[in-house]
């Protein structure tokens, strides 16, 4: 969770919201990832499709069948799904998103009756340093703004 920490702050650097994430098998690092989408302006560019996207290809299977995948925040549908579809065998989250999370927030979507694979979840891990990085990065952008209008 170290690690998918300094990739947020990699993303904050970026102007990006400040999310990193970690793909580990047998606990090898094969993927990285943080948060992109304006930079690359892709909408699908959370951190977790992009480590994602990079440990299939670091592996050469779009299975990720042993896989653990850490991130700093509780995952959003979408990065909830592609997990699902890659079949990551367990998430471990930082901080809950009380807004889009669907690992606890909202409901756990990974449990759903209608999936063919169930993802793992451990949520809380190093949670008060993931949601710091947040709140910063929130702090920084309300008083750009604020400095903007005046």
């Amino acid at each position: 969770m170290q690690m998918a920490l300094e990739l947020a702050g990699r993303a904050a650097t970026m102007g990006e919201v400040p999310v990193g994430a970690v793909v580990v098998v047998d606990g090898e690092v094969i993927g990285t990832g943080w948060n992109k989408p304006i930079s690359s302006v892709d909408p699908t560019a959370h951190a977790e499709i992009v480590a994602i996207r990079n440990a299939a290809q670091h592996i050469a299977n779009y299975r990720l069948a042993d896989a653990t995948l850490y991130v700093t925040i509780e995952p959003c549908t979408m990065c909830a799904g592609a997990m699902v579809h890659a079949r990551v065998k367990r998430v471990v989250y930082g901080a809950v998103e009380a807004k889009s999370g669907v690992a606890q927030s909202n409901g756990c979507l990974f449990e759903g009756e209608h999936l063919n694979h169930r993802v793992d979840v451990c949520g809380g891990v190093l949670a008060d340093q993931c949601a710091q990085i947040m709140s910063a990065f929130f702090r920084r952008r309300r008083l750009e703004l604020k400095s903007k209008k005046l």
